[in-house]
């Protein structure tokens, strides 16, 4: 029978050998693998958008994406938010040129200036994300789900993980007619995916703005966080 349990545990590490870090087996041990995750409802919102001018000069360029960022301001404003919610990711200004004609002439400058803001009530979600597809200046408008507390659902995952891994372990033991002792050595991998969720970005029509946000009537997609806990329990 324990030459049975080596067999099974030399397999068992065979089969994991490219996912999991190399262990020097030691006599009277079970090394386990196993899989966890967390899911749960996403409780912050982030919508992330670019404002972009060109004018034919550095200053016109700069005074038009001032005017538009003004009325990102109010958008926020009319959404009951304060328009220091929203973060500035960075700003740029760049030529533009003509790369149809042979010398490449400047024809403009253009100004960018990217931001996100960190919505709690999705209530505001769907009116926000219209108001600013519905303006032209607006580029890139992307929206995402996530937990604020994002360590706490790894820790989540990884306590599933481990539960996985010591019942499969206990198993082992019980088939060897062992008993299951002490964890010897445990390693941790943890994901956690955030999935965007690309909107229109240009200018819409009177109709398209009188129409349901494109977000209207859908629920916010589950974060879900997974683990992977590779384990070594002593066999008693």
């Amino acid at each position: 029978m324990k030459r049975l349990l080596f067999a099974a545990i030399l397999f068992t590490s065979i089969a994991f050998a490219q996912n999991l870090p190399t262990i020097t087996a030691q006599p009277n041990t079970v090394y386990v693998s196993a899989d966890g995750k967390y899911e749960s409802a996403p409780d912050t919102a982030f919508i992330t958008f670019s404002i972009a001018a060109q004018e034919t000069s550095p200053k016109s360029a700069y005074d038009r994406a001032a005017q538009e960022t003004e009325q990102v301001r109010q958008i926020l404003r009319s959404n009951g938010l304060d328009p220091k919610n929203a973060e500035m990711g960075y700003f740029s200004m760049e030529p533009v040129y003509d790369w149809k004609s042979p010398k490449h002439p400047v024809i403009g400058f253009r100004v960018s200036n990217n931001v996100t803001l960190k919505l709690k009530d999705f209530t505001k979600v769907g009116g926000i994300v219209q108001q600013l597809g519905a303006q032209e200046y607006n580029e890139n408008v992307s929206l995402s789900y996530t937990l604020d507390d994002m360590d706490l659902a790894k820790q989540r995952a990884v306590e599933d993980a481990f539960r996985h891994a010591r019942a499969e372990a206990e198993t082992i033991a019980r088939a060897a007619e062992r008993g299951l002792g002490a964890l010897a050595y445990a390693s941790v991998d943890t994901v956690a995916p955030i999935r965007p969720m690309p909107l229109a970005t240009r200018s819409v029509s009177a109709m398209a703005q009188a129409a349901p946000a494109p977000t209207e009537g859908f629920s916010a997609h589950k974060v879900t966080v997974t683990a992977r806990v590779s384990t070594v329990f002593v066999l008693k």
